[in-house]
């Protein structure tokens, strides 16, 4: 039942989101516990990743996961953008751990940063969305 209920979740998330979409679905689904949860075990990544990049403390990232209570608006649309990265990550590398791997590599395109430590703003996770994109129409990086 509940690997359902996360497969209806990351499946009402586009891989590229828009903007009128991202407020459709915050305005359209309660975004409770179930996606914290949802968003942590698609990612496969630890608690203090996704902390860091939702720019909330550890704990209160797993109080999230425990407890019923109504996520702000800016943590919804940030785990809203952020699975549709992941997803958007996955079709261009063929696995999430590909994806991954490539965010964690030093890219010209980041300033020889790494993409992953862009995650924590909307703008850096729309930066690396676009980067998907221009790869997918041939540019390599």
């Amino acid at each position: 039942m509940a690997q359902v209920f996360e497969s209806n979740v990351v499946a009402a998330i586009p891989d590229r989101v828009t903007d009128t979409q991202v407020l459709h679905l915050l305005h359209s689904e309660v975004m409770s516990k179930m996606q914290v949860q949802v968003f942590k075990n698609y990612t496969q990544l630890e608690d203090e990743t996704l902390s860091d990049w939702l720019n909330i403390s550890v704990k209160t990232f797993r109080n999230y996961k425990k407890t019923d209570t109504e996520l702000k608006e800016n943590i919804k649309e940030r785990i809203i953008l952020l699975i549709s990265l992941f997803k958007h990550g996955k079709e261009v590398f063929g696995t999430t751990d590909q994806f991954i791997s490539w965010m964690n590599i030093d890219n010209p395109f980041f300033d020889y940063s790494k993409p992953i430590d862009y995650l924590n703003t909307i703008t850096g996770i729309r930066f690396i969305n676009d980067r998907l994109t221009a790869m997918e129409y041939g540019d390599n990086v």
